[in-house]
């Protein structure tokens, strides 16, 4: 296994585990077949596991599980403040105190704050003395490091980093999100202040390999030198140097043992030209498959009905790989839990954004069609909720 430094010198593994996939039966975790797989991965120098509040039943199934085999101390805890169910100050020792009975533990070695959507996020979080509570519960040793995981353009992330002296933060990041969400330049400015970067989605939740279109598999049969296609993926990341930790959301042992092999072998700057060269043609088969041409330059914003018009078409355009399901609840995560929202549906047609448009793409025309797919009555009815909430 190899392994990069935090910001405090922890020893990071490449490869993270991200506890939200577990095999579940009726509902609930098969713990022993979590066991097997936490332990394999941990055995084999995996040293960092990410959960969150809201994964249901991944707290408590880590605490259990590292209570049982003894291991607390070999490895490193990240959890999450849940920030978009805050309604006050009181909530944030509620939710902490809470996640540490879950997991069993008396310290969290990496704690975020779950999805800021953007400064704005921040400054509510702000607003309820979270400043404060941190520096008490570091003082206490209760929390060793601080950072925030995010879903957004490249702009509204810089900020972000602007806002606090972060220990770290998570951002998506795949060779298909190279150019929007963070992004190459969000992570690469993240390495210049020094700020470890975990990135989650390395594959796009199984996109870019069980979900791949059927030339991109002929090409890496054919071309792919014997490594799958999750090994493309993931060695890319690897070859970045900012890329501090990977995390993949493993649930067999054979899943464990494949990513920890390449884990093993990858290094920073062994791409070839080749290597690229793939990572292209593999990029240009699955833009191919997409909606609308958006290439997320962001010449079309801002909106001046605030639509984020390249998150907007990213979902659309993840629908034929990902599964109408998978791109509405990552719609509603980047749009509809905003405020003011940012989905299709707040678009009037005026088409400014057209003019500005690159591509000379039919932008209202997209954003009909992301209204009518993405926008069904479930997607209503959660953005309602949530609105609800944050009153």
């Amino acid at each position: 296994m190899q392994y990069r430094r935090g910001k405090h010198g922890e020893e990071i593994s490449v490869l993270g585990y991200g506890c939200m996939r577990f095999t579940r039966k009726g509902g609930r975790i098969l713990l022993d077949k979590a066991e097997s797989e936490l332990m394999a991965a941990l055995d084999a120098g995996v040293n960092y596991f990410d959960t969150a509040y809201i994964y249901p039943g991944s707290e408590a199934a880590l605490g259990e599980i590292f209570r049982r085999n003894h291991c607390r101390e070999k490895l490193m805890i990240a959890a999450k403040l849940p920030q978009y169910l805050l309604r006050s100050p009181r909530g944030i020792d509620r939710f902490f105190d809470e996640e540490r009975q879950r997991l069993q533990t008396n310290y969290i070695d990496f704690y975020l704050m779950h999805m800021l959507p953007g400064l704005a996020g921040w400054e509510k979080l702000r607003a309820l003395g979270i400043e404060e509570w941190i520096r008490r519960k570091k003082e206490a040793g209760e929390i060793r490091n601080i950072g925030f995981s995010y879903h957004g353009d490249s702009a509204a992330f810089l900020q972000l980093l602007d806002a606090y002296p972060w220990d770290f933060c998570q951002i998506q990041y795949n060779y298909m999100d190279e150019t929007s969400q963070a992004g190459r330049k969000g992570l690469e400015e993240a390495a210049r202040r020094g700020i470890p970067v975990i990135i989650m989605e390395p594959l796009r939740g199984g996109q870019l390999t069980d979900r791949l279109p059927a030339p991109a598999r002929e090409l890496l049969e054919r071309e792919g030198r014997g490594r799958s296609a999750a090994e493309w993926g993931l060695s890319w990341l690897w070859d970045q140097p900012g890329c501090t930790c990977v995390l993949s959301g493993m649930n067999s042992l054979a899943m464990v043992e494949e990513n920890c092999r390449a884990a093993d072998q990858s290094r920073p700057g062994a791409f070839t030209a080749e290597d690229f060269a793939l990572i292209d043609q593999l990029r240009q088969i699955l833009d191919a498959s997409m909606r609308i041409g958006c290439t997320g330059c962001g010449y079309c914003q801002p909106c001046p009905q605030g639509v984020n018009i390249p998150g907007v078409f990213r979902c659309l355009n993840e629908i034929p790989v990902d599964g109408l399901r998978r791109a509405r609840r990552e719609y509603l995560q980047n749009n509809g839990l905003r405020r003011p929202s940012t989905g299709a549906g707040q678009c009037i047609g005026c088409g400014a954004c057209e003019t500005r448009c690159p591509q000379h793409l039919p932008i209202r025309e997209g954003l009909a069609q992301a209204a009518r797919e993405l926008e069904d009555v479930r997607y209503r009815a959660a953005e309602t909720a949530y609105r609800l909430l944050k009153l």
